[in-house]
């Protein structure tokens, strides 16, 4: 399994923006034009996908404001999603992993995440921070924190 960041990756950049379009149903282009905007150097935003071979396995992303009221708890990671025949076998926690060790070494030692899932962020060494209502949600989703030292 390799863990690719698709900074300055245009060649791959439009099957990601694909695959994540199908998993999340954010249009594709939102997807293209942020990853158009990733430069080297730069820690928001990042994108990363996990491929076996050819196939994405799975991918996360980095950016500003992952579509919540608290400006304040920034840079975030959005879009994590493993598919099904990979689950459980510790692929989100390294894609997880490789961007907060990549955004630490950028100078980012503090990312966020907004979540409706209880207990699996915990286990990947993430604390839970604070329940916000992501924009256009109707029940709030929990807020959690990762701390990470270059």
């Amino acid at each position: 399994m390799t863990i690719l960041d698709l900074c300055g990756r245009t060649a791959r950049q439009h099957a990601a923006a694909a695959w994540f379009h199908e998993k999340w149903g954010i249009p594709e282009a939102a997807y293209r034009e942020s990853m158009a905007r990733s430069r080297a150097g730069e820690p928001v935003p990042r994108w990363y996908l996990a491929l076996d071979g050819e196939t994405i396995a799975g991918g996360l992303g980095v950016i500003t404001n992952d579509f919540h009221p608290r400006k304040d708890l920034t840079p975030n990671i959005c879009a994590v999603y493993v598919e099904e025949p990979y689950r459980n076998r510790g692929l989100a926690d390294a894609l997880l992993r490789r961007a907060c060790g990549d955004l630490a070494r950028l100078g980012v030692g503090t990312v966020y995440l907004l979540t409706d899932h209880t207990g699996f962020y915990e286990r990947c060494g993430w604390r839970y921070l604070c329940d916000v209502l992501g924009d256009g949600e109707t029940a709030p989703s929990r807020v959690y924190v990762h701390r990470e030292e270059a």
